[in-house]
């Protein structure tokens, strides 16, 4: 059974559970759960829209078989955790499952991607990519507009820290073997498709 939204959206002792946030009905568009706090966005960007949509694009298009991405999916990743990356990398299996159809969990994931904006530049150079990590999703790009160009910061997994490693940092064209092969043109962002 859902629950409407609080009249004050305050959490309790201890914060909301992911249980009890997943339930919640009339809750604003892309509002997450982190340390059990609602967390509310401010209305999303041009280059924060286009560049989450060229990034799905690009990366289902390229994905290899077993695999599908899908964006601005909520990840349940513990009691009191469910961010929403804007692009993820999933496995066509959980992709493609009924339920749950409204999360997906740790291990569904091999990639989380991270448009920085204005108002998040804390939670996803800092605070996003730690929960992900400790919840063992093994890839995780930082997308960041700097000056009107698009540039990723790509990071792997290291599994002896449970944190992540730099692989590379990204302007103009990003090419990478990790998480698979992939080349995107990134000064294509805000190009017309033709």
């Amino acid at each position: 059974m859902s629950e409407p939204i609080p009249d004050r959206p305050i959490p309790p002792d201890g914060g909301f559970t992911a249980e009890e946030f997943l339930r919640m009905q009339g809750l604003p568009p892309h509002t997450q759960l982190i340390d059990g706090g609602l967390i509310f966005v401010s209305p999303r960007r041009k280059w924060h829209a286009s560049v989450t949509g060229f990034l799905w694009a690009e990366l289902d298009a390229q994905a290899p078989d077993g695999h599908r991405a899908d964006r601005e999916m909520a990840v349940r990743l513990d009691r009191h955790q469910v961010p929403e990356p804007d692009v993820l990398v999933v496995s066509a299996e959980a992709f493609e499952r009924e339920a749950p159809d409204t999360h997906y969990l740790p291990p569904d994931l091999l990639l989380a991607v991270e448009a920085v904006s204005p108002d998040s530049v804390d939670r996803d150079r800092d605070t996003k990519p730690y929960k992900y990590a400790r919840a063992g999703i093994p890839h995780f790009w930082r997308v960041e507009n700097e000056g009107g160009r698009t540039v990723v910061y790509t990071y792997q997994l290291d599994p002896a820290s449970k944190g992540y490693g730099l692989t590379g940092i990204h302007h103009g064209r990003l090419k990478t073997d990790a998480p698979f092969p992939v080349v995107i043109d990134l000064d294509a962002v805000r190009a017309k498709r033709g």
